[in-house]
């Protein structure tokens, strides 16, 4: 059971206790800084890629990890009809506090209902964990859009976490068939963090690579494209059905 460190910080800084930042790491990086007031940005402050995203929904929406509810407020002010879900009990308590009208506390896999736009963002195949897990999230995901509804995620290559940028373009393709083949897909990641001296328990975290992420979804019946790549090795994909 997680100690929901990410909700107790978002919290603090919702009640004005804000005094020290979240303290994030993984297994092939190092201690970074995730700024709590980044996690309460406002449209303005966004990168771009996210910008774009939200002007692609469409219909109902979905907006799966809403964490303090940034783009569901945005989307909700535009006049969308939105349900922000967090498997966060202190992130859909903050949610709720600065307006998102219907947020629950649950996970994706939870949900049930039909949406137009499903939205993942801030590296949404995260949720995912681990690529053998790709398939379920991705049927899941298919089973929940109505017919001509939308997937909305982003995620990252992180080959360059593994090589230097003249060696990627000879090396990552030979990485990528030797890592796969013995199960252990190179953005599968262990990620932890720490928030006033307490340390969450390690999860798996999953950065998929978009020619993986197509693919995945041309196995289950769904077509992926690519909206646009960011400023770092990520992308938007919008995923729909054929």
């Amino acid at each position: 059971m997680t100690k929901d460190i990410f909700g107790k910080a978002l919290l603090d800084y919702q009640n004005g206790n804000y005094s020290e930042d979240i303290i994030t790491w993984t297994n092939i990086s190092n201690e970074d800084i995730l700024p709590l007031p980044y996690l309460f940005r406002s449209y303005s402050e966004m990168p771009k890629l996210e910008q774009n995203a939200l002007n692609l929904c469409k219909g109902t929406i979905l907006d799966v990890g809403c964490g303090a509810g940034n783009h569901s407020l945005w989307l909700q002010n535009k006049g969308f009809k939105v349900k922000a879900i967090d498997s966060s009990n202190g992130a859909t308590e903050v949610a709720r506090e600065r307006g998102v009208l219907h947020i629950e506390l649950k996970s994706l896999l939870e949900e049930t209902a039909s949406f137009d736009t499903i939205l993942l963002l801030m590296n949404g195949t995260g949720i995912f964990q681990e690529l053998s897990q790709v398939p379920k999230y991705l049927n899941h995901l298919k089973a929940l859009l109505t017919p001509n509804g939308q997937v909305l995620i982003d995620s990252s290559d992180i080959a360059y976490m593994y090589f230097s940028e003249d060696d990627i373009e000879t090396e990552i393709e030979i990485e990528k068939l030797t890592q796969l083949s013995h199960g252990n897909y190179y953005g599968e990641l262990n990620y932890y963090l720490s928030y006033k001296g307490e340390e969450e328990a390690p999860m798996t975290w999953l950065y998929l690579d978009f020619e993986t992420l197509n693919a995945a979804c041309q196995a289950v019946g769904l077509q992926c494209k690519k909206v646009t790549n960011g400023e770092h090795y990520d992308y938007l994909a919008r995923i729909t059905l054929f």
